[in-house]
């Protein structure tokens, strides 16, 4: 009897001694399992879990504790990535143009570098309509992985405004065809499929959503919705979308969505396929610039809002971004820009010719 107990007191010292090193190593470790670093998203820290970390059925990043109970990642450590912040601005920018009518706000950058080349009310908080789904399509680009099935709700079947249109309802479909309907042709019903696998349920997408602008830095950003249909409470400004569009373009899942025209991906419905045509008007038709290539990112439109656009160009070794809000006349406005842009760059003479655009309405 006396080894026994001897044996059992010795038993539960080595329990108590293991119990203490886990408790002392796994806040570490786990604040590490928050972070993924990814080919799709060329090495760069997201801040978020990786899609096999997951509840059962529920779309939530977790992690286990010393416990063994599951773990909300998203409340665990969130190391910041301020890499895609816009260069801090002092002195006189290098680009000027005179606007008949300016836009509300705005901001001309250098993709590569975040260098700023010209401003305007660059921090001020303005309603961003479907510029929302940026920061939706980068958390699902990051944390989950093409080849899922998203299973679509009512709640997403019958959502309003801009759509696909056609999502069966309590039907799986490929996660892939709804990212790139929310890119290309702006589908609020994809946004809240994608925020319901994701997050588990929209309001908990929502929340990651403004943790993950906590991470980037995005300090005049908050979202009340994951596809912009509703303006209130949702706003960013120019600075902020910047950086958003840098670490979109970082991400090569992303990159390769926002500059196709067209896409045909295969979807359970009748056909077969769904039929997507990027909505962005000078990924159609360029920006008049000979040699310039449009690389994306997105456009919206509400009537709070107005027009506002996030497009990149790339021209020879340069490639450069505008965010406009509120743009009265975004047809001209932004090829004038990005034209002045890379005319400072020495990408262009300043007398290359720039044919005027036609009127469109995008969204």
């Amino acid at each position: 009897m006396i080894r026994r107990a001897a044996a059992i007191v010795g038993l539960l010292l080595a329990l108590a001694v293991a119990a203490v090193i886990v408790i002392a190593i796994w806040p570490e470790s786990a604040g590490n399992g928050d972070t993924r670093n990814s080919a799709s998203d060329s090495g760069l820290t997201t801040g978020r879990a990786t899609a096999t970390n997951r509840i059962a059925g529920a779309g939530r990043p977790t992690a286990k504790g010393p416990s063994g109970l599951a773990i909300d990642v998203a409340k665990l450590h969130r190391a910041g990535d301020l890499r895609f912040a816009l260069q801090p601005v002092s002195g006189s920018l290098p680009v000027h143009y005179r606007f008949k009518h300016p836009p509300a706000a705005g901001v001309l950058f250098d993709v590569k570098s975040g260098q700023v080349l010209w401003e305007r009310h660059a921090d001020t908080r303005r309603p961003i309509a479907s510029l929302t789904k940026m920061m939706t399509a980068l958390m699902v680009a990051r944390a989950d992985a093409p080849d899922e099935r998203v299973k679509v709700s009512r709640n997403a079947a019958h959502t309003q405004g801009s759509a696909t249109g056609l999502l069966p309802r309590g039907r799986r479909v490929p996660l892939e065809a709804l990212l790139k309907a929310l890119i290309l042709i702006s589908a609020n019903d994809a946004a809240v499929a994608l925020a319901e696998h994701d997050g588990g349920s929209v309001p908990r997408f929502i929340k990651e959503m403004n943790l993950q602008a906590q991470s980037l830095g995005l300090s005049c950003t908050h979202f009340t919705t994951p596809n912009g249909l509703r303006d209130r409470g949702n706003y960013s400004c120019p600075r902020d979308l910047a950086a958003l569009a840098r670490a979109d373009l970082a991400n090569s899942r992303i990159a390769e969505i926002v500059r196709t025209r067209y896409a045909k991906p295969r979807f359970p419905i009748k056909g077969k396929h769904l039929y997507l045509s990027n909505n962005h008007y000078f990924l159609q038709h360029g920006i008049g610039v000979p040699g310039a290539e449009v690389t994306g990112v997105k456009t919206g439109f509400t009537d709070a809002a107005g027009s506002c656009y996030v497009t990149t160009a790339r021209l020879g070794s340069h490639h450069l971004g505008l965010v406009l809000l509120h743009s009265p006349s975004p047809l001209t406005q932004v090829p004038a820009l990005l034209r002045a842009g890379f005319i400072e760059a020495g990408a262009i003479a300043p007398t290359a010719p720039a044919p005027p655009p036609t009127p469109a309405q995008t969204g």
